[in-house]
């Protein structure tokens, strides 16, 4: 029988997510640079259309480095040897948290600097 769906567990899992998250070394740089970044949105001169596209890309980051993350645990749990396949997982998960800043800063700088 298929289990019923319940709010508040799947809520409680998900914050238990975010504070494993809020663990990583990984995740807290990315913060360190974004919750500034994201205050000073706040005191420029943008369109509200710019100013949520520019949010969006710094938390499209975070949503990248969470998916990495469990990329990597899962990899973990599968192996504690080294693997071709391990490595390129990981490695790959990796490459999607770099194009998630490159995506980003191409985004601020455009915005920032098209005037």
């Amino acid at each position: 029988m298929k289990k019923k769906y319940n709010l508040f567990k799947n809520a409680f899992y998900a914050f238990s997510g975010l504070w494993f998250l809020l663990k990583e070394r990984a995740f807290q740089l990315e913060l360190l640079f974004i919750i500034p970044l994201l205050i000073l949105l706040f005191f420029l001169h943008l369109t509200p259309l710019q100013k949520s596209i520019m949010a969006g890309s710094l938390i499209l980051i975070l949503i990248v480095e969470a998916l990495n993350t469990a990329v990597e645990s899962v990899v973990d749990l599968v192996t504690d040897e080294w693997h071709i396949l391990a490595k390129r997982a990981k490695d790959i998960a990796s490459a999607a948290v770099l194009l998630s800043l490159i995506q980003a800063a191409i985004i601020w700088g455009i915005n920032l600097f098209s005037f």
